[in-house]
């Protein structure tokens, strides 16, 4: 009896000294005891070391939006936080936006993906292809086929980046004009046969939308995305209150060690201006994390929303499948990147969306960073890691 008396008095002391060390035990050390960290004991850390100024993610899926957190500062000289509606240059996560408007006109009939772009607009009927260059002399030839509205959405038509009227920023041309320029500029390659990621691109593919549709191509956006989809903060050209809610953009310190603020190169100041400013397709878009997420989510949902079809399956495929051939390395499909069970895109100042598939989540992460010092760089992945961990359903 003596034996069991002392069992039970060891197992009875134990067990009120476990419970004494819940009491002791930082709640930041919880997840070693199996409990799931909190993103924000993640993310915090890097903003706290001077990696990161500060984030704005949502996770959601077809249906509803899961968890909606942001971290940081959008202005670390005011100390301004970062909140849940701040505004974002979403940069080239453009690109799939206008895409997608795009594939609304192929649904109506009144365009083909394989229609050659000077259908629509003649002055591309005599452009040439760099077929040669020596020195400062460049040999020009025809191109195989002329370029097609699959290739300009796709990245393979052989269209540069820019054309050298787009200095020192991309938004000070009318799209009519910079879309001309483009016309005159050499293809680098022929048509079809190599990847070049290229904001002319999608430009012109914008350009068609406009001949097309008889509207200017910002007002097609707003009619038939942008409002029926509720997002009310994705513009062009942000107002005065929410140019206010721009996150400020940082990038790393001279030595690396820290970060400073800058600004966007790409765009005219002030922003607000619609007499300098012109709309970019391929980047000019501000938005807001759930703006954002709500485009994801009508992807997700294979192009409807609340009740309302904004894509055919035959256009939500062509846009979200392999569309580069497999002669080169990059997947892309018409403006969103793809990828095994997943599509989405990226912007210059690294932002991010995610549209996951097969787990039936949309990941957006909102920051405005032109580069990261130590591993700010990392925190992407991190915060991508802990939505798969905490709402994959796979």
């Amino acid at each position: 009896m003596d034996v069991f008396r002392l069992k039970n008095c060891c197992e009875e002391m134990t067990n009120k000294f476990i419970l004494g060390l819940c009491f002791l035990i930082p709640v930041s050390f919880l997840p070693v005891l199996g409990q799931k960290p909190e993103l924000s004991s993640l993310i915090e850390p890097f903003v706290e070391r001077d990696a990161l100024a500060g984030a704005v993610v949502v996770v959601a899926d077809k249906d509803e939006e899961l968890t909606a957190q942001s971290f940081g500062f959008s202005d670390r000289k005011s100390e301004r936080k970062m909140s849940i509606d701040s505004i974002f240059w979403i940069a080239s996560q453009s690109k799939p936006m206008t895409a997608v408007a795009v594939m609304t006109l192929v649904d109506q009939g009144k365009i083909s993906l394989d229609d050659p772009v000077e259908k629509y607009l003649p002055e591309f009927r005599s452009q040439l292809v760099v077929a040669e260059k020596k020195g400062e002399q460049v040999i020009l030839e025809p191109p195989v086929h002329p370029i097609t509205i699959r290739e300009v959405l796709s990245h393979m038509s052989g269209l540069p980046f820019k054309s050298a009227l787009e200095h020192p920023t991309l938004d000070a041309l009318p799209l009519r004009v910079a879309v001309g320029s483009f016309a005159m500029t050499p293809l680098q390659t022929q048509p079809g046969t190599h990847y070049q990621y290229s904001n002319a691109g999608i430009k012109t593919a914008a350009r068609v939308l406009e001949v097309v549709s008889g509207m200017p191509y910002e007002d097609y956006m707003d009619k038939v995305l942008f409002n029926p989809l509720g997002m009310k903060t994705t513009t062009f050209w942000p107002t005065d209150e929410q140019a206010g809610r721009i996150a400020k953009s940082y990038r790393p310190n001279a030595d690396k060690t820290g970060l400073e603020e800058t600004k966007i190169g790409q765009l005219l100041y002030p922003l607000q201006d619609r007499s300098k400013r012109f709309p970019m397709p391929a980047g000019g878009l501000f938005s807001t994390a759930r703006d954002t997420a709500r485009f994801c989510q009508m992807m997700l949902n294979r192009g409807v929303w609340k009740g309302k079809r904004y894509l055919s399956e035959k256009s939500f495929e062509a846009l979200t499948s392999r569309q580069t051939p497999s002669t080169v390395k990059q997947s892309y499909g018409l403006g969103f990147s793809v990828g095994n069970g997943s599509f989405g895109h990226g912007g210059a100042h690294a932002t991010g969306m995610e549209i996951r598939t097969e787990e039936g989540l949309v990941l957006v992460w909102m920051v405005q960073h032109a580069g990261f010092p130590k591993d700010g760089n990392k925190a992407q992945g991190v915060f991508k890691n802990w939505a798969q961990k905490k709402f994959s359903k796979k």
